[in-house]
């Protein structure tokens, strides 16, 4: 199948400029960087994408062995890059897809040449001296409310994932972003996103990586930011003045000044 069509792939930008993939994260699709974009098309070329049962990918491309794991999703964005010929991009990823950034660069080292991590999390769940933000109990319940009911799931959680009570348009948003999202194949993401670990990847990350974290988010607190920022060598952790899970809808400038003084000092 045709890599555009299977995942919705976009490109715009500079054509001479370095490279830089945008990837939404779980329940969410491209349209979620649509503040970020005018911040870097005049000097990048940009690409986004959606992976496959989200947004607009192609459906039938599904697959739930392939999805269980976030290995699965790390060969959707090799599979991009592959298909794009891409050297030395940088992956921005938000959320659970900082840490399928992760994966990626170290399956196809020459085609991703730095990473920024929004948000990221390379494990949910509290474990020993490790704080996720959940207990094992909580995300029994939270995948058991989404398989059971995941529409009312979705308007549940999207707004206390987004934040920002006083933009309530975003939390709509966001609720409307999970619920365009079929079931079945969001209860397979969400169960690989919220029972992943990835801690130990983040060992093997060699390239320069921007770690951003807000100061209040629900999903990834303050300590995980601080853990992703100590495992991976040579990081740079940024605290945005920001609240919630989606900086790059509620706090837009500070999220793209931070994303851009990256890049800048890349080149």
């Amino acid at each position: 199948m045709d890599i555009d069509r299977r995942n919705n792939v976009t490109v715009t930008g500079n054509p001479q400029g370095p490279t830089v993939v945008l990837a939404h994260g779980f329940g969410c699709d491209q349209n979620m960087w649509r503040l970020t974009v005018p911040a870097l098309v005049e000097d990048y070329r940009v690409v986004l994408f959606d992976y496959v049962g989200s947004g607009r990918a192609e459906p039938s491309a599904f697959s739930e062995d392939r999805y269980a794991s976030l290995d699965g999703y790390a060969r959707d964005v090799v599979e991009v890059c592959e298909a794009l010929d891409l050297r030395d991009a940088v992956f921005v990823g938000h959320s659970v897809s900082a840490m399928i950034g992760v994966l990626a660069a170290d399956m196809a080292p020459q085609r991703i040449g730095a990473l920024v991590m929004v948000a990221p999390s390379p494990r949910y769940i509290d474990d020993d001296d490790y704080r996720g933000g959940f207990s094992a109990e909580d995300i029994d319940e939270l995948l058991e409310s989404l398989e059971s009911n995941y529409l009312g799931w979705s308007a549940a959680m999207a707004p206390v994932i987004m934040g920002n009570a006083e933009q309530p348009e975003l939390g709509e948003e966001l609720t409307n972003s999970f619920c365009a999202t079929d079931p079945d194949m969001a209860r397979v993401f969400a169960r690989t996103t919220f029972l992943s670990d990835s801690r130990d990847d983040l060992k093997r990350v060699t390239v320069p990586t921007l770690v951003l974290e807000c100061t209040q988010d629900v999903i990834a607190p303050r300590e995980v930011g601080a853990f992703v920022h100590q495992a991976i060598p040579g990081s740079t952790l940024v605290t945005l003045d920001a609240t919630g899970h989606c900086p790059h809808l509620s706090a837009p400038e500070v999220t793209n000044e931070a994303i851009t003084a990256f890049l800048a000092g890349l080149r």
